[in-house]
């Protein structure tokens, strides 16, 4: 099968799969969460680590605000459906293969999602970890079930009330990221080295048992999708999204 914003290798028992869209910052967009479905799909069977990488400078910077710009500018309503974005991170999660997320350079706002919903982190000395949303007065409704489980409630909320970048290094002291290294690759190899020595029945019992544990993005699930709905319909919000991809003007320039 063709992506059209994904590059897929498979190399054994590991797929490896690298976020592609570099006209538009690898935003997410509705053809990407469709297609990471699709993968998943086939690693369903035999695949017992799944890969996610971005590009060399960005991993992932959350919702297109180009592809938002475009459809107001053409008149079109905005009908935000977070709910396969939703369900990609729950797969990612539940599902019955390792997900590692291999960061190097920006990931940002749903760039974190991606982050949280893995099982293991890495990142090289290039990677820089945000969440900007609450700058033009959204919150990161979604990410947030999969983030406090990774990090715990209250660095999840600084990180978001604060909307500041941050290195590796504090990743990794805040829970985000597992390990990192200036030059990451030898890291991911090492790391794959004990990973793919993992049966894949025994991997699905745990992450079936692991979730059962942490019942937070099951039951949040709901709330977090109204949430980001309510958000996306707020013609304030809608402005300040269209402003800022039209003049680059912040809200507070106005």
């Amino acid at each position: 099968m063709e992506f059209k914003t994904l590059h897929v290798r498979y190399q054994g028992t590991v797929c490896f799969i690298r976020l592609h869209r570099p006209e538009a910052d690898n935003t997410i967009n509705d053809q990407l969460v469709e297609e990471l479905g699709c993968v998943l799909d086939q690693c369903e069977e035999e695949v017992t680590v799944v890969v996610l990488e971005g590009l060399p400078h960005v991993f992932c910077t959350g919702a297109d605000f180009q592809e938002i710009h475009a459809h107001m500018a053409e008149g079109r309503s905005i009908r935000s459906n977070p709910e396969p974005l939703y369900a990609l991170w729950m797969r990612m999660r539940t599902g019955p293969y390792i997900v590692l997320s291999h960061v190097k350079g920006k990931a940002n706002a749903g760039g974190l999602g991606f982050i949280a919903a893995s099982d293991i982190v890495l990142a090289d000395g290039t990677a820089q970890f945000s969440l900007s949303e609450l700058l033009f007065g959204l919150y990161p409704a979604c990410v947030m079930p999969f983030l406090i489980q990774k990090t715990g409630m209250q660095r999840a909320h600084y990180m978001t009330l604060m909307t500041q970048a941050f290195d590796a290094e504090t990743a990794l002291r805040w829970g985000l990221i597992d390990a990192w290294e200036p030059e990451s690759e030898s890291l991911l190899r090492r790391h794959l080295l004990r990973l793919k020595r993992l049966p894949k029945a025994g991997i699905a019992k745990y992450k079936r048992y692991m979730i059962e544990l942490q019942p937070l993005i099951r039951e949040g699930r709901e709330l977090a999708i109204t949430a980001n709905q309510t958000m996306f319909a707020d013609p304030d919000t809608l402005a300040v999204i269209y402003n800022f991809v039209n003049k680059g003007q912040f809200p507070w320039e106005g």
